[in-house]
């Protein structure tokens, strides 16, 4: 069986992927991160389907990290499939993207998003956000437990 894992980072910036594990990194929260670039491969991540099929049986990510504007399947999509299926519909799912679109962020809620956050610009500040985020949804954040 696969190991487990803390966070899924779905994320086709090789930058933001870089800069994403970087901050974690700084913030010791978490050496349990797997990287997906896009939704595709991220659907194929959490249901252990083609080159993730060994990972059958593993459980579910504690916390998945979706960025909105991902090549081959967005991350809406990718949302909807999430909320959709039993198995998967408790895994909090954090939007984290560079989109401030009203309409983005309606969506992302109305679909199931546990959380909608605009990638700061600034290293300092995107620290602090992942700092945060680690904190609360690895630490103090009690998951639902399935049925």
């Amino acid at each position: 069986m696969a190991e487990p894992i803390d966070i899924l980072l779905v994320e086709d910036n090789p930058n933001d992927v870089q800069l994403t594990l970087l901050a974690f990194q700084r913030q010791n929260l978490s050496n349990k991160i797997a990287v997906v670039r896009d939704g595709e491969e991220a659907l194929a991540f959490i249901f252990c389907t083609g080159a993730f099929a060994q990972r059958e049986g593993a459980p579910l990510p504690r916390m998945i990290l979706l960025d909105l504007k991902l090549p081959k399947i967005d991350g809406l999509d990718v949302l909807r499939r999430l909320k959709a299926e039993e198995r998967t519909r408790r895994t909090p799912v954090v939007m984290l993207t560079s989109s401030r679109e009203r309409t983005d962020v309606q969506q992302a809620y109305a679909i199931g998003a546990n959380s909608y956050i605009v990638k700061p610009v600034e290293f300092d500040k995107f620290l602090d956000v992942t700092r945060q985020l680690g904190v609360y949804w690895l630490l103090f954040n009690e998951p639902a437990h399935a049925a």
